[in-house]
C-alpha cells in the first residue's frame, strides 16, 4: 500500500472497512485516540483498581496501558492487525504493566465482554450500532461503556465531554467528543409493590427504552396512574409517583435492580417516608 496523508475521515472509513475483513497481512491506517482524550474517557468511567477494561480497536494499546499504569484497572484491547497487537504487547512490557494489560488479534464481534467493568470504542457509528445489541446483551448492569467520538443513534449518552485537542495547530480538527453509557437494568414488565406500613400494595406497570423509564400504576379498585421521570442508572431505579398512590402528595420510588426485585425507598423532597419491596411478575 502506498503510504500517503490522509483526511481523517477517509482513515476511519479504510479502518472500520478493513476490521470487517477476515485476518491477513495488511498497512492497517488507523487513527490513534490524543492521550487528552485517553486521560478524559477514563476519568469519565471513573474506573476503578481492580476493574477489567476491554477496548475494541485498541490500536497502540495506550488506552489499556494508560488504564493499568495510572488507574490500577486490567484488561485488554483487541485489534485486527498483527503489528498493532505486536506494538501494543511491547509497549505494555516497557511500561511494567504487561501482567495486566494484553492485547490480541482479535475480530471485536467475537469478543467476550461479560466481565467487562468499562468497554472503551473508537469505531465509527455503524459499528458502533452493529454492537449495541451484543453490549447491552452481555454487559452487566452498571457497567460503562465510552466512546470517543462516534454515539448509539437512539441509546441516548448518559454523559458527554468535549475535549479541546492539545495543539489546534495539529491536524484537521479543533476538538473531541467522548461519550458515555451506563448499561442499564431489564425492568419492563409488571410488578407488584409492598410498601412498608401501608397493607394495599399496588401493581406497577414499566415499559422501557434504555434507560428511560414509563410507566403505569395501578391501586386495588382503582384505574391506572401514569408514572413520570422515570430513569436508571445501572441498577439504580428512580421513578415518580403520582399524588394518592402514597400519599396525598407525588412521591418518589428510589430503588436498586436485583435478580427479579426492586428494594429502595419512598421519598417526598429527599426526605424518605418508607421503605419498599417490588417482586416482577414472571
Amino acid at each position: 500500500m502506498v503510504k500517503t496523508l490522509m483526511p481523517a475521515a477517509l482513515v476511519l472509513l479504510a479502518h472500520a472497512a478493513l476490521a470487517q475483513q477476515p485476518f491477513k497481512e495488511m498497512d492497517t491506517p488507523y487513527v490513534p485516540t490524543p492521550q487528552v482524550v485517553v486521560e478524559r474517557m477514563l476519568r469519565m468511567a471513573q474506573v476503578k483498581p481492580g476493574e477489567m477494561l476491554i477496548d475494541l480497536g485498541s490500536g497502540d494499546g495506550r488506552l489499556v496501558i494508560t488504564a493499568a499504569k495510572e488507574y490500577g484497572a486490567h484488561g485488554f484491547g483487541v485489534d485486527i492487525d498483527p503489528r498493532l497487537v505486536s506494538k501494543s504487547n511491547r509497549s505494555a512490557q516497557q511500561a511494567g504493566v504487561a501482567e495486566r494489560a494484553r492485547f490480541l488479534r482479535q475480530d471485536l464481534f467475537d469478543t467476550d465482554f461479560h466481565d467487562a467493568d468499562v468497554l472503551t470504542l473508537y469505531l465509527l457509528p455503524d459499528v458502533n450500532m452493529a454492537l449495541r445489541p451484543k453490549i447491552l446483551s452481555e454487559l452487566r448492569p452498571g457497567a460503562r461503556v465510552v466512546s470517543h467520538d462516534y454515539g448509539m443513534r437512539d441509546w441516548q449518552p448518559d454523559a458527554q465531554a468535549k475535549v479541546p485537542a492539545p495543539d489546534k495547530s495539529v491536524g484537521l480538527r479543533k476538538e473531541s467528543m467522548v461519550y458515555l453509557w451506563i448499561v442499564p437494568a431489564k425492568v419492563e414488565g409488571a410488578w407488584d409493590v409492598v410498601v412498608q406500613g401501608d397493607a394495599r400494595g399496588f401493581a406497577l406497570s414499566l415499559s422501557q427504552q434504555f434507560q428511560k423509564v414509563a410507566g403505569a400504576v395501578r391501586l386495588p379498585g382503582q384505574g391506572a396512574l401514569p408514572v413520570s421521570d422515570g430513569r436508571l442508572r445501572g441498577e439504580e431505579l428512580t421513578l415518580a409517583l403520582p399524588a394518592g398512590v402514597y400519599g396525598d402528595h407525588p412521591v418518589e420510588l428510589v430503588g436498586r435492580v436485583s435478580a427479579g426485585t426492586l428494594e429502595g425507598r419512598v421519598v417526598s423532597d429527599g426526605r424518605e417516608l418508607a421503605t419498599f419491596k417490588a417482586t416482577k411478575r414472571s
